[in-house]
């Protein structure tokens, strides 16, 4: 089954890549606040009008949903990764907000880099998504990008037991344990998402492709 867009279905995909886009951006400023020595109000205030900017064009694509009678593909999938595409930028936002409640100061490098996994997955998402409008064409590399993002999970996966385990050996103060492993546990749930996300895809793509 393949599919033709129309003028007012490309809404759709111009939505979805915006999300997508700014998706990346807010891995940047987690990173960002990760190596940060000095506080992170200040990601904090650049994650915080990021997620608003996602939440917009989520309210748009539920709004075109309600309004339109065609669509490129199923209504259902479509509001799923809308939603999914939400819960990533909601997910790094806690991240953040958690540093700057608990005060937590300069994360260790195997939480830096398990934050590092998450722009690569986002990345990955981001390219994704620019090629979902031409799924025919670029149905084997859109695998491929969805195949990444799934290894990506696996890699976090191994960088939260590492870090956890690392955490619970080392760190003497209970209160810096129940922080960081919050905090951790929340990084590791973000690239879940970011492997649902993939996974959509990847029903897309056998749906339609």
């Amino acid at each position: 089954m393949g599919f033709t867009l129309k003028p007012k279905e490309e809404k759709f995909f111009e939505y979805l890549v915006e999300s997508a886009k700014l998706l990346k951006d807010c891995a940047d400023v987690l990173c960002n606040a990760m190596d940060s020595e000095e506080g992170v109000e200040e990601y904090l205030k650049e994650i915080d009008k990021l997620e608003q900017r996602v939440d917009e064009v989520t309210d748009r694509v539920i709004s075109k949903l309600n309004k339109s009678f065609i669509t490129p593909f199923d209504r259902e999938d479509i509001y799923a990764i809308a939603q999914k595409l939400d819960d990533v930028a909601d997910y790094i936002q806690g991240i953040i907000q958690r540093m700057h409640l608990y005060n937590t100061g300069p994360a260790s490098e195997g939480t830096r880099e398990l934050a590092s996994v998450i722009v690569k997955a986002t990345k990955q998402i981001e390219k994704a998504f620019d090629q979902l409008a031409t799924l025919k064409k670029h149905r084997l590399k859109l695998q491929a990008r969805c195949g990444r993002i799934v290894a990506l999970e696996a890699e976090g996966d191994r960088l939260y037991r590492e870090e956890v385990g690392k955490l619970f050996r080392e760190c003497k103060d209970p209160i810096e344990i129940i922080k960081w492993k919050e905090i951790l546990t929340s990084l590791e749930e973000t690239l879940d998402i970011c492997e649902d996300i993939a996974n959509l895809l990847k029903g897309i793509v056998l749906k339609y492709a």
